[in-house]
């Protein structure tokens, strides 16, 4: 779960890393009592989850409570790559003399943590890691250790930070460390990372992206979610604990097992390419247990997609065998019926692995109108672009 700047901002203030006065507001007038309570000056900010708000007109600096409500008016329902603002932060203006950059994230590749540090931050970081990669130190840090002082040292000393502030940004990367990990976050993101006039350290724009695998340690995360920006079928299949992603195409999957699906993805996308080029429209993976109420729910949030127009049901039996499976189907098909929802689009099943025979039999046996049954997957994922092209 990604963060907008301004819960960035609080989770830093939470663990004490040094940040700016700060409130969001949702409306221009709102700007006027916030400007004022940040001493008469403010720094407008677009609350948006995407980079590049500066080069956009989403930063803007205001030089009194009026021009604070002309700021937030301009900016409040602006488009920025496609997101649209509906709030904006002020922020507490800084004397700034330099900027820098800091991170930490987790290194799948090497499967380990990652901190980064330039003393080149900005707007242009990215360029900066294009173009002078040496200016970006990458220092990797270990799980068991984490950051200690002396890692964190090693990191300044690594990215060159000017020596007069050393021990501040030490003080912070440690501070900043708290934050990734009590907040199981995979980024923790500060750009730019400023020296002010009178020689503070101060985090003055935050990115965190949170780990949702983790919420059931961290309750409060909740509270943090963008609900007004959810896909509604994501919301409705999480409340139903699916793994369910809203992807582009017309095709609904259905397996057993996340390395399944994902091939099931690919062989779908493979076999669209002949049909219309119909793609994948969801990533589900309803995991070892395929009950009737488990399968129903599944469908009930695929067939709820109006851009789906077949279903692959691709299952691999193991622990949960081809039989139970079959049964959790034709059980959720009257489930469904009998909760009054128009199930009109054509299923394909493929079934493999433990009792797969008897698993084939039970469909064969319920003739269900909508369900085509095919050995194997490939010709099942042909079929279902079939099906999907021609509707």
């Amino acid at each position: 779960m990604d963060l907008f700047e301004y819960q960035a901002r609080d989770l830093f203030a939470k663990h004490d890393v040094p940040v700016l006065a700060g409130e969001v507001i949702d409306t221009p007038e709102a700007a006027r009592e916030v400007t004022e309570r940040l001493g008469g000056r403010a720094v407008v900010k677009a609350q948006v989850k995407v980079g590049g708000r500066g080069k956009a007109g989403g930063v803007k600096l205001a030089s009194d409570p009026a021009d604070a409500v002309a700021k937030a008016e301009a900016i409040l329902g602006m488009d920025i790559k496609g997101h649209t603002v509906h709030k904006v932060m002020l922020a507490q203006t800084a004397d700034i003399v330099d900027e820098y950059y800091v991170s930490f994230l987790l290194d799948r590749t090497n499967r380990t943590f990652l901190a980064m540090a330039s003393v080149e931050g900005g707007v242009d970081i990215e360029e900066v890691a294009a173009t002078k990669p040496e200016a970006l130190a990458k220092v990797a840090v270990d799980a068991v250790d984490g950051v200690t002082e002396a890692k964190a040292r090693e990191i300044v000393e690594a990215a060159k930070f000017p020596a007069e502030i050393v021990d501040q940004v030490v003080a912070a990367l440690q501070k900043l460390w708290d934050v990734f990990v009590k907040e199981d976050a995979l980024l923790v993101e500060v750009n730019p990372l400023v020296k002010t006039g009178d020689g503070r350290i101060v985090a003055l724009d935050g990115k965190v992206s949170l780990d949702a695998n983790a919420e059931f340690r961290q309750p409060d995360h909740a509270a943090l979610e963008d609900k007004a920006a959810a896909d509604p079928l994501e919301a409705a299949a999480k409340a139903k604990n699916l793994n369910y992603v809203k992807l582009d195409g017309q095709v609904g999957i259905i397996g057993n097992g996340a390395g399944l699906v994902m091939s099931t993805l690919d062989v779908v996308a493979y076999a669209g390419e002949k049909h219309s080029g119909v793609k994948p429209a969801n990533f589900l993976d309803i995991g070892g247990g395929a009950s009737a109420e488990v399968m129903a729910n599944g469908l009930e949030i695929i067939l709820g997609d109006p851009d789906v127009r077949s279903v692959f049901v691709n299952v691999f039996g193991g622990i949960t065998s081809c039989d139970a499976v079959a049964n959790g189907i034709v059980q959720a098909l009257e489930l469904l019926k009998s909760k009054g929802e128009d199930v009109n689009k054509p299923l394909v099943v493929r079934l493999d692995g433990n009792n797969a025979e008897l698993g084939r039999k039970i469909l064969t046996d319920a003739a269900h109108p909508l369900v085509q049954q095919v050995d194997t997957m490939d010709g099942a994922a042909d079929k279902a672009a079939e099906l999907a092209a021609a509707k």
